[in-house]
């Protein structure tokens, strides 16, 4: 009980500072509502990816993956890509989050162990992140951000037209790879318990 309430102090705690960080943003910095909206949406989804990989119950780590799914969906409708948010909010958290909740459900126990595999591999993941972080870091102080402050907006009409004239071949292959992830989770889950695996 404990645990569960300094777990929802802490959550609390977050959430006003990036809600507090976003009033800062509107009143006294000038920013407007798309920037501070971009910084929530960036805040939810990285404290929604920590808890991914942070949380032992694999079930909540799906919800969490959807959480962490629908805020990158509402920054590509922020960035002016309404049609990749929209095909973000379809595919990945329609099909692919609640494919995984069904498949994880029907097929393994809800707790996982103490000792996860990847849990056994959080000092090299750890200095693999710091070593990403200061590539990125490196690329962004490199690059000449000169026409990065102009924000485009595509139309859907437009995103349509090259998605499915330009890159159709892409498209389907996709489409046929989702269709053979779902034939999967339908085998395992129907698969007889005791045969072979």
């Amino acid at each position: 009980m404990m645990r569960t309430i300094i777990s929802a102090l802490i959550g609390l705690a977050i959430l006003g500072a990036v809600l507090g960080i976003a009033v800062l943003m509107l009143l006294f910095l000038g920013q407007d509502w798309e920037d501070a909206l971009f910084w929530i949406f960036a805040a939810v989804m990285i404290g929604a990816g920590f808890l991914v990989v942070t949380m032992r119950d694999i079930i909540r780590c799906g919800l969490a993956m959807i959480v962490c799914f629908g805020a990158l969906a509402g920054i590509y409708v922020l960035m002016g890509a309404p049609l990749i948010g929209a095909a973000q909010v379809i595919v990945y958290i329609g099909a692919i989050s609640v494919l995984i909740l069904f498949a994880i459900m029907l097929t393994q126990t809800k707790d996982a162990p103490s000792r996860l595999v990847f849990q056994t591999q959080a000092v090299p993941a750890a200095i693999a992140s710091i070593i990403i972080a200061v590539l990125i870091a490196l690329a962004i102080g490199a690059t000449d951000w000169g026409e990065a402050a102009k924000r485009v907006r595509l139309t859907a009409e437009a995103m349509s037209s090259v998605l499915f004239d330009s890159f159709v071949l892409p498209f389907e292959i996709v489409s046929v790879l989702l269709l053979a992830a779902v034939i999967g989770g339908v085998y395992l889950a129907k698969r007889a318990p005791g045969g072979p695996s």
